[in-house]
């Protein structure tokens, strides 16, 4: 019993140091989102992310074949109606992006890629409180063919690229960071 209660004495500290941490480290910055996050926030915004999806999400896989038409359709979907958050390349450099807290992730990094095709697919339709990604809906064969490009975004081509800009009107030069 003692221990019970020393282990439950030890736990209840441990909280109220890290709560105590969190109010100094925000009364300290505020919630501005040019400010650059403590490492504690990152880590919290990928747990985040990680619970967006809904139970049993991550066993889902794409319907859809990786087929290059379906490739160019999702890439002038996600031109015209994703990239001026997440940016032509999935890097998520734009100016949009840069006042966004959290912001929107790298496409290509291995925290995305991670990912499995029904978590990608879950994020995209539902979107995740509390962040700037919304839940878009739309048809789940479309959101699926998303998924399909965001698995191809690490190999966009220059040629991909500039369609994509044609599809925005928006020169690749142009982009925030490029």
């Amino acid at each position: 019993m003692r221990f019970l209660k020393t282990g439950l004495l030890a736990a209840t500290l441990a909280v109220c140091a890290l709560v105590a941490w969190v109010i100094w480290s925000v009364r300290s910055h505020g919630f501005s989102a040019r400010v650059k996050p403590a490492a504690y926030e990152v880590f919290l915004a990928r747990q985040a992310r990680s619970l967006a999806s809904e139970p049993g999400a991550r066993s889902i896989k794409n319907p859809v074949e990786a087929t290059p038409l379906a490739i160019a359709e999702a890439r002038d979907h996600f031109a015209d109606h994703c990239s001026i958050c997440h940016g032509n390349r999935g890097d998520g450099k734009t100016q949009i992006n840069a006042g966004l807290y959290p912001p929107a992730p790298d496409m290509r990094a291995a925290e995305t890629q991670g990912l499995s095709d029904g978590e990608l697919f879950y994020i995209i339709k539902n979107g995740i409180r509390f962040t700037g990604m919304p839940g878009w809906g739309g048809s789940d064969e479309d959101n699926w063919k998303l998924v399909l490009f965001i698995r191809h975004l690490p190999e966009l081509t220059p040629m991909e690229l500039e369609f994509m800009t044609e599809v925005n009107h928006m020169p690749a030069d142009t982009e925030a960071g490029h």
